[in-house]
């Protein structure tokens, strides 16, 4: 995964670097740096809760888009290729 590509099909314009779109997309490209690493190193338990901390994070932006956005969150989850939420209660 390239973090530079997956930004750019993201972008709404030059300046968007906080928007949640970005962030998600910046998260991801994490959470598959961390599960690389994890793979190779499968003890190293303070990345594991790293990764944990970044998922979580990921997960509260999804929902926020999802709640304020559907159309973007559609976008999101197309564009770098990860599961849907499931639905809450």
């Amino acid at each position: 995964m390239n973090k530079k590509k997956s930004t750019d099909s993201l972008l709404v314009s030059e300046v968007d670097t906080g928007s949640a779109n970005i962030q998600i997309s910046n998260l991801t490209y994490r959470v598959s740096k961390l599960t690389s690493h994890l793979e190779l190193h499968p003890k190293d338990y303070s990345s594991q809760r790293g990764l944990w901390r970044v998922l979580g994070k990921r997960k509260r932006l999804l929902i926020y888009l999802s709640n304020k956005d559907p159309v973007s969150y559609k976008k999101v989850l197309k564009n770098l290729n990860i599961r849907r939420l499931k639905e809450r209660q």
